[in-house]
């Protein structure tokens, strides 16, 4: 008996008893479509933590001012002693494993610009500021040194800024108003998206950090030079924790703090942060995907169950096929065929049914997913290998049969 003629005789086999196949692919269907959906649920959380990395820039770090501490009360973050512009300049020129350190201050205000205004995020920075975070122009042009030094009203904008201000017009050389400041765009930052937190960081205008401290924000601040933040970009193959513990030991000689004190600012390292959540992305990957592969293998256990039942329900067939030629190899063939295709009917049923059920969570349930061609053929193969393991006992139980015995069956 050849392939063609055994999966025909296979598949007469099956649709005899069509109810009863599908009942059996039910196992089948079940565990592919859930291997499927997932595994896109699981690498949709990567990737999203990877473009969260890469709207973030690599390498960072973010300084802060610490907490301080009175009479045994906390009174929290940025509340001890101030980070400032000088601070920034000495961890770039100090820290060998630094490329740049931007310091930064940061604010809420209602931007005008015509008869159009728009309330957003007021950024006091650098050059540097863009170069740590990795953050292109889309447009126009960066500070220059005389406009950073001279507190020039100049400013860059994000793309969602530009877009309520401005719509369709081209904002360079437009100038907006900031707390009655009028200050002239000369940069469209390049589009970033959304951070961790579900924030639009589009929703930006950045301003030299010396317009901010003199123009915008006003007060005393400007003597001290006190900053809010100091982003700090560490350079290619560089260690993260060694440039850290450098930037610690600077800061607290600078602001003299004794052998053993509480640390008056705060180091946070982003990078590692977002690495260990797609890490931990990966690893619930595997596991879901894992815990999903379960019903492959009692969907297998369903097969091997039927065709041990489908062997004895035609043991009289099998010693009329032996009597008249067939061969042992033919009865296995058949069976294994016939194993294979129920698995493999149930496999290409459940891609179809996984593949509505990856687009139903991401339409309805708002979660990032992403199907892959490597899951569909990693599902479709361990479906087939369930087919050809679980199915091979009971074909090799049919073609041990004798023919005498096989004819002789009730």
């Amino acid at each position: 008996m050849n392939f063609l003629a055994a999966l025909r005789s296979a598949l007469r086999a099956l649709a005899a008893n069509t109810l009863r196949s599908i009942l059996t692919m039910l196992g089948i269907i079940i565990g592919v479509a859930a291997v499927i959906t997932m595994i896109a649920v699981g690498r949709g959380a990567t990737d999203r933590v990877q473009e969260q990395m890469k709207g973030l820039g690599s390498n960072i770090m973010l300084v802060m001012p610490g907490g301080l501490t009175q009479g045994g009360v906390r009174l929290g973050a940025s509340t001890g002693q101030g980070l400032s512009e000088d601070d920034a300049n000495a961890i770039a020129r100090d820290v060998p494993e630094v490329q740049v350190a931007a310091p930064s201050m940061r604010s809420g205000a209602q931007v005008i610009a015509g008869n159009t205004n728009w309330s957003t995020s007021i950024m006091g920075s650098t050059n540097d500021y863009l170069e740590a975070r990795e953050w292109p122009l889309q447009s126009g042009r960066m500070f220059e040194a005389a406009e950073i030094q001279g507190s020039a009203k100049v400013a860059m904008v994000g793309l969602s800024v530009a877009t309520q201000l401005f719509g369709d017009s081209d904002p360079l050389d437009q100038v907006i108003r900031i707390k009655k400041v009028p200050v002239t765009i000369i940069g469209v930052l390049a589009k970033k998206g959304q951070n961790s937190l579900g924030q639009d960081q589009d929703d930006i205008v950045v301003v030299p950090i010396s317009t901010y401290r003199n123009r915008i924000q006003g007060g005393n601040a400007g003597k001290l030079k006190r900053v809010g933040s100091i982003s700090v970009k560490v350079k290619e193959g560089q260690s993260m924790k060694v440039a850290e513990e450098n930037i610690k030991d600077l800061l607290r000689q600078r602001m003299k703090v004794q052998p053993g004190g509480d640390e008056p600012f705060t180091i946070r390292n982003i990078t590692e942060i977002l690495q260990a959540q797609e890490e931990s992305s990966k690893v619930m990957t595997m596991l879901l995907a894992a815990v999903a592969g379960i019903s492959l293998v009692i969907g297998g256990i369903g097969i091997m169950n039927i065709m041990l039942v489908s062997v004895t329900e035609r043991t009289r067939e099998i010693g009329l096929r032996m009597a008249v030629g067939a061969r042992g190899q033919d009865i296995l063939t058949q069976f294994l065929i016939e194993a294979c295709t129920l698995s493999l009917i149930g496999g290409a049923i459940g891609v179809a049914l996984g593949a509505v059920a990856t687009w139903a969570v991401g339409q309805f349930a708002g979660w990032q997913v992403s199907m892959t061609m490597a899951s569909i053929f990693l599902a479709t193969g361990f479906s087939a290998f369930v087919g050809v393991f679980f199915g091979f006992y009971p074909a090799h139980k049919a073609s041990k049969l004798l023919p005498i015995q096989a004819l002789r069956y009730e």
